[in-house]
């Protein structure tokens, strides 16, 4: 498995990665106000936060001291404060008293005060916000300082879906990552997560003896090394852990069966396409909550549209600050079958149609019967292009000549919020 740090493309690598997932840590945090509590709440349901255990108080600092005086301290303590400058210090100075030295502590405030933000820091406050700011500030604080120094970025993980079963979302998964192979010339890796009837293997021509059920059926411990060993490499930049494709066993798994596996993917390989079964359970609903992108694959009629707006609701109750799923129409203009147009779908779901994949049997028919991808059967089909776009926007490459608002600025301004 490639080492992706030690192969910098440029500088719009940082637009495919750079996220750092945080480590198993409890953070308490104690209020003031009510808004505040929503806010840290909604920072840990970030992907990066998956591991980190929250609890929430009423009261600033003063319930912190009390409620430490009796019990251990966490990995971080989040106070909010409105107290003056000199308050605020002697107040800390009495709950050091009663923390472990290991604990960190983040004051959420309300005074744009730089010499307040300085006897802070000497004082040994890890981290001095400003009231109101974006919840991923606070996710990017917390993540600065608990992810390991010199840690690697966790790889890009897209997820494909189909409303429907039949819909194509596997087809347009694997020309989608062999489009981002020759497009973004990045390390692709599919996991076929249809374990029963996944088709990873049948469309890149490979039969290997190993795939994903390896991995999640092991009874060992998986690291790095055994998923190197279990993936195949199937054409330059892209590799598979497929599915067996077999009904030799029941395939019911935990919510959290394959985290695990995905982190271990994503710390070696810098782009990862799950190829998601159609079907709705506690590990899909997992999994989709924590990825970056998400395509959803439906075809145009009531059904599709039905089903489009379901998944599209609950994803957004999943996922409500990370982007918005990536919606693409397959095999539009079936001779003969009503359709709803593309602008009426997405209008219908309050959703933008990204691409349209028109129905031509021939070619997809071709390109799975051969196991070959469409661009290996007719390079300049205009399909191809759709496949390049959709490869561009999940992997964040439509942004990197644009301005990136993190709502956080460089340097002293990261830490107060400009008045």
């Amino acid at each position: 498995m490639s080492e992706y740090d030690s192969d910098p493309t440029g500088p719009e690598e940082a637009s495919i990665s750079g996220a750092r997932l945080v480590p198993h840590i409890t953070i308490q945090a104690f209020c003031e106000n009510a808004k505040t509590a929503q806010m840290i709440e909604q920072a840990v349901s970030d992907r990066r936060m998956n591991k980190v255990a929250l609890t929430t108080h009423n009261g600033g600092v003063s319930a912190a001291i009390e409620i430490y005086r009796l019990n251990p301290t966490p990995n971080l303590i989040i106070i909010e404060s409105s107290l003056a400058a000199q308050e605020l210090i002697d107040s800390l100075d009495k709950l050091a008293g009663v923390c472990d030295a290991s604990t960190r502590v983040v004051v959420i405030g309300h005074q744009n005060d730089v010499e307040l933000y300085r006897k802070l820091m000497r004082f040994g406050v890890s981290e001095y916000l400003v009231m109101p700011f974006a919840s991923t500030a606070l996710v990017d604080t917390i993540s600065e300082q608990f992810a390991a120094a010199g840690a690697a970025p966790i790889g890009r993980t897209i997820a494909f879906l189909s409303a429907k079963g039949g819909a194509g979302s596997s087809t347009i998964a694997h020309n989608t990552a062999w489009a981002i192979s020759q497009t973004v010339r990045r390390d692709v890796l599919i996991l076929d997560m249809d374990l029963p009837f996944g088709t990873a293997g049948l469309n890149y021509n490979q039969e290997p003896p190993h795939g994903l059920a390896d991995a999640v059926f092991s009874p060992d411990v998986i690291d790095d090394v055994v998923i190197d060993r279990l993936m195949s490499k199937c054409a330059n930049h892209v590799n598979l852990l497929t599915a067996p494709g077999t009904l030799d066993k029941d395939y019911d798994f935990e919510e959290r069966s394959f985290e695990q596996i995905i982190e271990i993917c994503q710390n070696n390989v810098p782009l990862v396409v799950l190829d998601l079964p159609h079907a709705w359970n506690g590990w899909i609903r997992h999994t989709l909550s924590t990825v970056d992108e998400i395509v959803v694959v439906a075809e145009p009629d009531l059904a599709n549209l039905r089903n489009t707006k379901t998944i599209l609701d609950k994803l957004k109750e999943l996922r409500p600050d990370e982007s918005e799923p990536i919606l693409v129409l397959n095999k539009v203009g079936v001779a003969k079958r009503p359709e709803i147009a593309a602008n009426e779908f997405g209008t219908s779901i309050d959703a933008e149609c990204f691409a349209q994949i028109h129905f031509d049997p021939a070619l997809f028919g071709s390109a799975a019967n051969n196991g070959q991808m469409i661009a290996e059967v007719n390079v300049s089909h205009k399909v191809n292009e759709a496949f390049t776009r959709l490869a561009l926007k999940t992997t964040g490459r439509e942004m990197q000549d644009g301005v990136h608002q993190s709502g956080i600025l460089p340097g002293l301004l990261k830490k107060l919020k400009l008045a």
